[in-house]
């Protein structure tokens, strides 16, 4: 299966635990990882035959920085779910969401998830 990679999208949203985490707000990173078939495209070099990557920014923008969640997980099924449902020619999903600055005393580069939703 091919894929379509989308590397370190930077967003501000209002998630977390903490209600400071929600009403202050922090960066968040995500990473998208889309399977489908691109060789209509690659061959035909026609948009209409593949996914549109500025409108995959759009949704995930929409998501990240007009909803607010606890957990990162949810942020991360919330994207993951939305995409399947908005274009049918993906086959799975891989989304990571890297939360930078977690609000404890820890000196790393953030925290990970990742999952992986397939087309049921």
């Amino acid at each position: 299966m091919d894929k379509m990679k989308l590397h370190r999208m930077e967003y501000y949203g209002y998630h977390g635990v903490f209600e400071e985490e929600r009403r202050l707000g922090q960066r968040y990173y995500i990473d998208l990882e889309l399977e489908l078939d691109l060789q209509g495209a690659g061959l035909s070099d026609d948009l209409e035959q593949t996914v549109n990557y500025a409108e995959v920014h759009v949704l995930v923008k929409t998501i990240v920085e007009t909803k607010s969640f606890k957990l990162i997980e949810a942020l991360a099924e919330h994207i993951a779910s939305a995409l399947l449902d908005t274009y049918t020619v993906i086959n799975a999903v891989t989304v990571q969401v890297t939360k930078p600055h977690p609000p404890f005393d820890i000196h790393f580069q953030g925290v990970t998830v990742e999952l992986r939703r397939t087309r049921k």
